[in-house]
């Protein structure tokens, strides 16, 4: 049998352990020198002005959330396909979170719902690039500029990803990244928010350290804020995995034409990404009838797979419950991850079709 292939598989090399060891050598081990060029190095391949590196994508979303003003009693748009931080960001600021539906056949923000559910607390639409997908920036930004609301776009698995106006992420007031180990490229843990707003940029990194710009010249407590801070050891690894970004583009289309290629005639259906707009999948999605017993026939076979995880909706908290999100619910309850990640081996893919292919229920 088979080595156990897991579902999702990454590498650190010899020169990450080397930056790594550089910066202890050196004593930069908290944010310093080494975040500030690391940040550097990500706003020079982004294109943007600021980048502001954090603790992780949520805290990410978090921090952008509270230079944009929310406030309790707020409500923030968010697309019922979504990882919970997303909601979260916003529900722990005393915000209502407020989901949207998505598209008929991709796990994106619905733009034709947004506005009928826009009132006058409407402070944030929060548009989510599921898996290196593109939501309608153009139609998002419209609405918002009618309605003179703010865009966050969470962009945490959409690095290098791109549309026809450029980079995901970079398309609004601000952008969410994550660099946790499940991403394109990682840190173990970590995030980071850009813009091109330079005021805005100036308030989180502010609010990044407990509300104050530079922590060794403290005359007085300007605003609210917290710990999100990164660290050189982070950054160390982060400079190194920048660098491997544009092969790892390179492998994680190919994953994706492999499966789509091999997987045509079997009952994995793909969800659809959009490789010649520039789209990047970071993970390998599908939809299957009976779920639950292809896991469990993979797993006998040693091939992890994941389940989707459920709509946003089911969390009692948000109490939207008993709101049909009719294009939502195919994802939570038939949503599957094959085998994926930037170091997985194509071969590895192509044993995991043929093996898909000679079982069935």
């Amino acid at each position: 049998m088979h080595d156990k292939i897991s579902w999702w598989r990454t590498k650190f090399g010899n020169e990450e352990i080397q930056h790594v060891v550089n910066s202890i050598k050196n004593e930069c081990v908290s944010q310093g020198k080494v975040t500030t060029e690391f940040e550097n190095k990500l706003s020079e391949f982004l294109e943007i002005e600021n980048v502001i590196a954090v603790s992780s994508g949520s805290s990410a979303l978090l921090l952008a959330l509270m230079a944009v003003g929310v406030k309790p009693g707020d409500e923030v748009i968010v697309p019922n396909r979504s990882w919970i931080a997303t909601a979260h960001a916003a529900y722990l600021l005393g915000a209502k979170v407020v989901l949207v539906d998505v598209e008929p056949n991709r796990p994106i923000i619905d733009v034709e719902k947004i506005e009928e559910k826009l009132t006058s607390r409407t402070r944030v639409i929060m548009p989510v690039h599921m898996n290196g997908r593109s939501a309608n920036m153009d139609r998002i930004n419209e609405i918002a500029k009618k309605h003179k609301i703010a865009v966050i776009e969470d962009a945490a698995q959409a690095i290098a990803s791109r549309n026809t106006d450029g980079f995901l992420g970079t398309q609004s007031d601000i952008g969410c990244f994550s660099l946790s180990v499940a991403k394109t490229i990682a840190t173990g843990q970590g995030g980071f928010a850009v813009t091109n707003n330079n005021e805005i940029a100036k308030r989180m990194r502010t609010i990044r350290t407990h509300g104050v710009e530079n922590v060794n010249d403290v005359e007085q407590w300007g605003m609210p804020g917290f710990n999100f801070r990164y660290t050189d050891i982070q950054a160390s690894i982060g400079i190194e995995q920048l660098k491997r970004l544009p092969e790892r583009v390179d492998h994680l289309r190919e994953i994706y034409m492999t499966y789509e290629h091999g997987l045509n005639d079997t009952p994995f259906k793909l969800i659809p990404v959009n490789l010649d707009k520039g789209e990047v999948p970071v993970y390998s999605e599908f939809l299957i009838n009976e779920r639950a017993e292809w896991i469990s026939l993979l797993a006998s076979e040693n091939i992890e797979t994941r389940a989707f995880y459920p709509d946003l909706n089911t969390a009692p908290y948000f109490n939207q419950q008993d709101i049909i999100f009719q294009n939502s619910i195919s994802y939570g309850k038939d949503g599957v991850y094959l085998p994926s990640g930037p170091s997985q081996n194509i071969n590895t893919i192509k044993y995991c079709i043929d093996k898909i292919k000679s079982l069935s229920i």
